[in-house]
Parts: structure tokens; C-alpha cells; sequence
């Protein structure tokens, strides 16, 4: 059971809604704060006419650097938009985007920012979420229920991002002519086992645990996602996929904070939590498919 990826109706995190709703742009260290511009809500479609607006032009001195992971600042004349450009997937889950002036239009509409902002590639930037689950056990090692609901209580592994310390799911970019699945795997053991500081006995012994998790898991999104980075001309993907610890797998297993993330944890599921960019809307998904507390 999949979330729909039909086209989401509007951006809220990243688009300032009015003046009493302002949204950030999620800035590289040591820049300056940047505000976007209003863009109301029935001025976001670009089907709408809307001569008076005026879009800050931002593309992060980290993207400008061209790093090995970045587009180059002005897209090649023969870029193959919609389609697969020499391993790199430009291709959208919504459909086919629109090329105006030579650059790829965010097929929601309006940001308030043009540019590429702090993402690499012009256009979608396809990344993958694995949202790794258990069971809460009490101190009798029994399932725990929630008092209130009497449903139990599921949790996740969750990190916390070092850019904005907001709790999120442990995922990231896909690279160049990598398989989603790849993605999946090696995020979670970058970012939640830190495998790049493990020794060869407990990488290899990780890994065949987590072959075994991820042998199978749920889709639960597939589409564009509402991120603080997003731009008129760049935008976040992704793919998040549940997989179940149903067999304790992991239960032992310490986690430890590697890459990107700052802290690591299981974490309780409810309606409570605040994540980063449109987690929490994926981790409710998750709590509704295992019939959990929410």
C-alpha cells in the first residue's frame, strides 16, 4: 500500500503562504538568512497569470563550487530533460515537466526562489527514504499498547540532520545509475550504523542482517516532496519504503550516527512528532498500515 503520487495541490514548507506565514530557504553554513517572497495561494499554479512576481534568484556558493554531485551552472543545450541523461535519472514521478528559458519548471508551481538553491541537480533530485520499524517491547518484553488507544506503539529509526537539527528519516540522494534499492541499503547504514567507521567483523556481519530486512518492504511513497531546498527550477523526489523488524533483527544491534546525521534513536511513532520536510506524513502512513498508535 503506496501513498498516491498524484501531483501534491500546493507547496507549504517551501513557499511563504503570506506575511504572518513566512518560510525560510534552507541556506548553507555561514549564509545569510534568505525569506521567500509571498507567494499566495492562488498565485502558486503556473497556469496563473502573475505579472508582479519576483523571484530571489539563489544558487548556493556550495552548488556554484560545481562539486562532483552538482549540475553544471548553466544546463548543457542537449540536456535530455524527462529522460535518463548519461546515468543521471532527470526523469519526474509526476509526469513531464515543463522546459521554460531552458531550465526545468517545478511542476507545483511557484517557490518564490529561482536557481538551483542548495540542491545539485536542475530539476528533480531523486532520493530514497528507508523507514525502518519495531515493535516497543515493555519491561516484560511484551508489545506495549498506548494507554489511551490500547493500540501499540511502533517506533523508527530516526536521525537527526546536522544542517538544521530537525529529526528525520535516515535517507538520501540516489547516485548516478544507482538502483533504488542501493540507495535504501546504503543510506541506513551510512547515516544510522555509521559503516564508514566500522570494522571488516561487524560490517560484514551489518550487512547480512540488513539483507535480510531489506529483502522485502513496503512502498509508501513515491513522488515530490515538499522540501525546504526546493526551487522554480530544482526539486526533491523520493521513494520511502517501509521495512518491518518483525524478527527482532535489529533489536541488539547498536545504532550509531554516521554521515549527515548528528544523533541517531529509535523513536516513538504519534501524532506528536515534528520532522524534517514531509516525514512525519510518511511515518503516519507507516503507523496506519501496521494498524499502530498514532
Amino acid at each position: 500500500m503506496a501513498l498516491s503520487a498524484a501531483k501534491p495541490r500546493t507547496h507549504k514548507t517551501c513557499r511563504s503562504i503570506d506575511s504572518s506565514n513566512l518560510a525560510l530557504y534552507q541556506v548553507g553554513q555561514h549564509e545569510k538568512t534568505i525569506t521567500r517572497p509571498i507567494v499566495p495561494n492562488d498565485k502558486v499554479s503556473w497556469s496563473v497569470d502573475y505579472h508582479d512576481y519576483k523571484p530571489i534568484n539563489y544558487t548556493s556558493p556550495i552548488v556554484l563550487k560545481h562539486p562532483v554531485w552538482a549540475d553544471p551552472n548553466e544546463p548543457d543545450s542537449d540536456t535530455q530533460w524527462n529522460r535518463v541523461d548519461e546515468q543521471i535519472d532527470r526523469r519526474s514521478y509526476m509526469g513531464t515537466y515543463e522546459i521554460v528559458n531552458g531550465l526545468p519548471r517545478n511542476p507545483v508551481g511557484r517557490t518564490g526562489i529561482q536557481g538551483r538553491g542548495l540542491l545539485g541537480k536542475w530539476g528533480p533530485n531523486h532520493a530514497a527514504d528507508p523507514i525502518v520499524t519495531r515493535w516497543k517491547l515493555n519491561s516484560k518484553g511484551q508489545v506495549e499498547l498506548n494507554l489511551k488507544s490500547q493500540k501499540p506503539i511502533l517506533q523508527f529509526v530516526a536521525v537527526e540532520r546536522k544542517d538544521t537539527k530537525e529529526w528525520a528519516i535516515p535517507g538520501g540522494m540516489c547516485d548516478p545509475g544507482e538502483k533504488i534499492t542501493q540507495t535504501l541499503k546504503r543510506e541506513f547504514m551510512e547515516e544510522a550504523l555509521d559503516s564508514h567507521n566500522m570494522n571488516e567483523k561487524d560490517l560484514k556481519e551489518y550487512l547480512s542482517k540488513l539483507n535480510e530486512l531489506f529483502k522485502s518492504g513496503d512502498e509508501i511513497y513515491r513522488g515530490y516532496v515538499d522540501d525546504p531546498r526546493n526551487t522554480d527550477n530544482a526539486w526533491m523526489e523520493t521513494i520511502a519504503v517501509n521495512f518491518h523488524d518483525q524478527n527482532d533483527l535489529f533489536r541488539n544491534v547498536k545504532l550509531s550516527a554516521g554521515d549527515d546525521a548528528g544523533k541517531v534513536c529509535w523513536m516513538d511513532i504519534n501524532s506528536g512528532l515534528k520532522l524534517y520536510a514531509s516525514h512525519s506524513e510518511f511515518i503516519h502512513q507507516v503507523a496506519l498500515i501496521h494498524n499502530a498508535d498514532w
